[in-house]
């Protein structure tokens, strides 16, 4: 049992299958100038949206511009892959990072509801988590829980998927730091921290798989479990 959760867990973060992603130099030029200015429009959309008071509609109207404008960053910047990874049982087999990456997802939302437990009862921390959770508490309603689905599934098309293929070294780190410095223009550093976290591990997913699916279903799991979970927490 052990042996085959590591084998998978290798496939899904580490063992990088072959493919061929390669760009000329000026498609590869524009992807890099075309996320750049990408990065910039969604900071600044994002700090705007978590500036804006519970309760008030326009929250959801922000953070679907956001959406929009990683969606948009995403695909003017060039050609996106889903990815493959070896199958655990055959290595000569690719298929379609699903269960694994939905079972991470999972487990990365089970570490951070354990981390949250503990940080709760320091009072800085507290109230830097409970600042993000003011639309949460409202309510987890259906448009709150496809805002988020939405969301994480654009900025994986951004992040892991523009920018990482806009990185020429060591894209799992660059793509990381973009993302947790896109987050810092909430003003919220449990957010940033966050994103450290998510982004180192789907960052790996990226770069074993060559794409953006088994990023984008840990993502989604990790932040639907959170919006549920750490509202009872905080």
């Amino acid at each position: 049992m052990r042996a085959s959760v590591e084998r998978a867990l290798r496939g899904l973060l580490w063992d990088k299958v072959p493919r061929n992603h390669r760009q000329d130099p000026r498609p590869f030029l524009v992807r890099r100038v075309v996320t750049a200015v990408f990065v910039v429009l969604g900071a600044g959309a994002l700090g705007w949206s978590l500036q804006i008071d519970s309760g008030d509609p326009t929250f959801y109207v922000a953070t679907l511009v956001l959406a929009g404008i990683w969606t948009v960053g995403a695909f003017a910047s060039g050609p996106l892959y889903l990815g493959r990874i070896a199958d655990p049982n055959r290595h000569d087999d690719l298929r379609r990072p699903v269960l694994g990456a939905i079972v991470l997802g999972l487990a990365l939302a089970g570490v951070f509801v354990v981390g949250a437990l503990i940080v709760r009862e320091i009072p800085v921390i507290n109230e830097e988590v409970s600042s993000v959770l003011d639309h949460a508490n409202e309510g987890v309603t259906p448009i709150l829980l496809l805002v988020t689905v939405v969301n994480g599934i654009a900025e994986e098309l951004f992040f892991r998927g523009a920018l990482y293929a806009a990185v020429p070294r060591h894209p799992v780190v660059w793509s990381t730091v973009a993302y947790v410095a896109a987050t810092l223009a909430t003003g919220n550093f449990m957010l940033a921290f966050s994103a450290i976290l998510l982004g180192l591990v789907v960052g790996l997913e990226r770069r074993a798989s060559g794409g953006i699916l088994a990023p984008v279903l840990t993502h989604v799991t990790w932040s639907t479990v959170m919006l549920f979970a750490l509202p009872l927490l905080f």
